[in-house]
């Protein structure tokens, strides 16, 4: 992921189709402060100064000190001599999401049919800024990737699930996404041309799903599908994974292919 701050106001990302704007008078500054701080922990960083939360935040060091000292009050952090860290409380955040929201409730018991029926794991995300977070998740005992657990957060540009986000964004969201990127090269393989990335997303709308190979992970190999609700909106994006070592390319669409597809349909009415 990039290391570019993350403002308050550019965490907000882009006001999707069919969902009312929110004016800047209804906003709670702090909140929103304070979840963008949460927001700049990450496996990278899991430990920052107040100067590098402030940084990461577009805040100023009193502000980010402030934000700071109210988690720790709260529980959702602790202090180690100069560093932050976040504590095990902020899981809670994820599981309220979890275990209300309708997505991922619909979604396992289908990636969980994926799963045991082709003894690989299966999991789905949602497009969230440049990276794409995880919302559910089944493996049949087979642990491809420490990723594909829910509430994971994935770059989208080099993961089969970004792919399919992205390629179905409207085009003025998919340029102005495309302009952002920093397309660090991860594996060997990880495509980093943006002229090749744009031409890779046309080719995943036209097909109607995403493969890549080793791009985000070695030995990583994943397929995934777009999920679409009754209207033809995209609600998130589903796949299978496997190690490349074990199961080659063609095998994948052969194989798991069809079976996303059907799952596809399967799921259509419930969105």
């Amino acid at each position: 992921m990039s290391d570019t701050p993350l403002s308050p106001a550019a965490a907000r990302g882009p006001t999707r189709p069919g969902r009312p704007a929110v004016l800047d008078r209804d906003v709670m500054g702090g909140l929103e402060k304070g979840l963008a701080v949460i927001e700049c922990f990450g496996v990278e960083r899991p430990r920052l100064t107040i100067s590098e939360v402030a940084r990461r935040t577009g805040l100023s060091r009193a502000a980010a000190r402030r934000c700071l000292l109210t988690l720790m009050h709260l529980g959702y952090a602790r202090q180690d001599e100069r560093h932050f860290l976040l504590t095990p409380k902020v899981m809670r955040l994820g599981q309220s999401y979890l275990y209300s929201a309708r997505l991922p409730r619909a979604l396992q018991p289908q990636l969980q049919k994926i799963a045991m029926a082709m003894q690989e794991a299966s999991s789905a995300g949602v497009l969230d800024g440049d990276d794409v977070i995880s919302v559910a998740a089944a493996t049949a005992g087979r642990v491809v990737s420490s990723t594909l657990q829910p509430g994971t957060r994935v770059p989208a540009y080099c993961t089969a699930n970004g792919r399919v986000l992205v390629a179905w964004l409207p085009a003025p969201e998919r340029d102005a996404w495309l302009a952002r990127q920093d397309l660090r090269a991860l594996t060997p393989r990880t495509l980093t041309d943006a002229a090749s990335l744009r031409d890779e997303l046309a080719r995943v709308r036209a097909q109607g799903y995403a493969l890549v190979d080793q791009e985000y992970e070695p030995g990583l190999r994943t397929v995934a599908v777009p999920l679409r609700n009754r209207l033809g909106d995209i609600e998130c994006a589903m796949n299978v994974s496997v190690h490349a070592a074990r199961v080659p390319i063609d095998e994948l669409l052969d194989r798991c292919l069809p079976v996303l597809l059907q799952a596809q349909e399967e799921l259509k009415p419930l969105f």
